[in-house]
């Protein structure tokens, strides 16, 4: 009788499907508030559009891929096999906000392919939750189309309500260091991710991405109105981004609630990255710390050796003894290491990461901070050089691992454009802080650092998007404009900065 009444059960919920074969492709949320629909149009452009109480949220908005070696992926498309799936579990982080996170979507699998001779197909898949939703294509390996250089990628975003926007631009010097524009939608340009707007109805809803792996970062550029279209970052050669099928992208992300505290109550980003894959993560300790940082931006240290030098082993040791008095976990010290000295801004070839200056026991002062139940938080500035980083990476690691020290700060202080790499052809290029060889870079940096069971913190790093559930002991980011500037920004940060922050970039 039990497997009788699960054959109708199965066959009831197989109906729905069935019946819509001929029209377009829909998935809800659990609960229903969300709803996503996949469209062609007569000229076989896929589109999707997002509705919320049946209200639109997003507009009939475009899908696709401009190559730069091949036809692009934009119209004679036919919508073909669909699967839908739901999922309904939860996870445990070893640290972060919530300790258990429930994990709760339908999905929709939607396969693409192309009308015309080449008959090349992909496939767009949509898992979508009550307070959100993200969807990324999946590329499969096929003959016409097995090394792919994009030049660009045409999702869009079209607004259906008019709204204020949280902002701050893409493609300027300084990376993700701005203080955040408020405008109306309609007169934002190009901007980062998140982006956070709140519409006429106080609707909120934040645009990102989840899980950016071996993939450059999406800006969002608006093209008309309310309607956005992805704007991926460049790259060091003739693509933006340059992979071999099967692939998938990072998905695209849509956060929405009625209001802003729910954007912040949301764990969509974290639940559309992979699970935990460093095993047991029980080394991994969050924790305050205080540092020798902050009198350098006031000009009463400096990170280059001298008489004014701070990352000497008396002045690190009355830190370590403050840290320990106030219950705090850590001292981090800049400017210990050879390199600081000349001029190492975006320039980084001097930097050495085994070799400390004179003044800096390193291995005294990590002895000693461990005396006193303290941690010392190694720091590593490359001034944005990641190929010098690298050719220094394990040595550098290593020496902390051998001393105990179990954290490091990451650096790579270099204008928008000026970070360094090593490309496929053995050269040297000049590389965005977000590109697709920064993103493999980093997730190289954090799984070296696994491996001796060391967390990473990086400064002016590639953005978060959830991928700590992936590496837990990516601990945090330093990508936003920070308390440095109220030392000498112009003008510093406002009272509102700050809790800015939390609704747009800390999402």
């Amino acid at each position: 009788m039990r497997m009788l009444i699960r054959l109708l059960a199965l066959t009831v919920l197989s109906l729905p499907m069935a019946a819509q074969a001929a029209s377009n492709p829909r998935i809800s949320s659990p609960d229903g508030t969300l709803s996503v629909e996949i469209s062609v149009d007569n000229d076989g452009r896929p589109a999707y559009a997002v509705k919320r109480n049946g209200k639109p949220v997003i507009q009939p908005s475009r899908l696709g891929f401009i190559f730069i070696d091949a036809p692009k992926f934009e119209r004679n498309f036919t919508i073909g096999e669909q699967k839908t799936r739901s999922v309904d579990d939860t996870w445990e982080q070893p640290w972060g906000e919530r300790r258990v996170i429930r994990n709760h979507y339908n999905e929709l699998r939607v396969t693409l392919g192309e009308k015309n001779a080449l008959k090349r197909s992909f496939d767009v898949v949509f898992r979508v939750y009550d307070d959100g939703l993200g969807f990324r294509y999946e590329l499969p390996d096929q003959l016409a189309l097995r090394d792919l250089r994009i030049s660009e990628e045409l999702t869009e975003f079209d607004i259906a309500d008019p709204a204020t926007a949280w902002w701050i631009p893409a493609g300027e010097w300084n990376r993700e260091e701005y203080l955040y524009h408020r405008t109306p939608v309609e007169e934002v340009g190009d901007a980062q991710t998140p982006i956070t707007l709140r519409t006429v109805d106080g609707l909120h809803l934040s645009i990102h991405e989840a899980a950016l792996v071996d993939y450059a970062g999406m800006n969002l550029t608006r093209v008309e109105g309310r309607r956005f279209r992805a704007m991926l970052t460049p790259g060091i050669g003739d693509g933006k981004v340059v992979r071999s099928a099967p692939f998938t992208t990072p998905w695209r992300t849509l956060q929405v609630s009625d209001s802003a505290a729910g954007l912040i109550m949301s764990s969509l980003i974290l639940n559309l990255n992979e699970p935990n894959k460093l095993g047991d993560v029980s080394w991994v300790v969050p924790m305050k710390y205080v540092g020798v940082w902050w009198e350098m931006h006031l000009e009463q240290k400096s990170w280059a050796s001298g008489p004014k030098h701070g990352a000497t082993n008396e002045y690190v040791m009355k830190h370590i003894d403050f840290a320990a008095k106030n219950g705090l976990g850590g001292v981090l010290v800049e400017g210990w290491n050879v390199g600081w000295d000349g001029d190492w801004f975006g320039n980084g070839e001097e930097f050495s990461f085994t070799q400390p200056y004179p003044d800096f026991d390193i291995g005294k002062l990590a002895a000693y901070a461990k005396s006193k139940n303290v941690r010392l938080i190694g720091h590593h500035e490359t001034s944005g050089n990641a190929a010098h980083y690298e050719s220094q990476l394990e040595a550098g690691f290593d020496l902390y691992q051998k001393l105990g020290i179990d954290a490091v700060k990451t650096g790579y202080v270099a204008d928008a454009g000026q970070a360094k790499v090593i490309g496929s052809d053995g050269k040297l290029h000049y590389a965005w802080h977000e590109g697709q060889d920064m993103a493999r870079h980093h997730q190289k940096v954090v799984t070296e650092a696994a491996k001796r069971h060391i967390s990473v913190n990086p400064h002016e790093p590639i953005k978060d998007t959830g991928l700590r559930r992936t590496y837990p002991n990516w601990i945090t980011r330093e990508g936003a404009r920070g308390m440095e500037y109220n030392a000498w920004g112009q003008p510093p940060n406002p009272p509102e900065h700050e809790a800015n922050l939390v609704f747009t970039r800390m999402l």
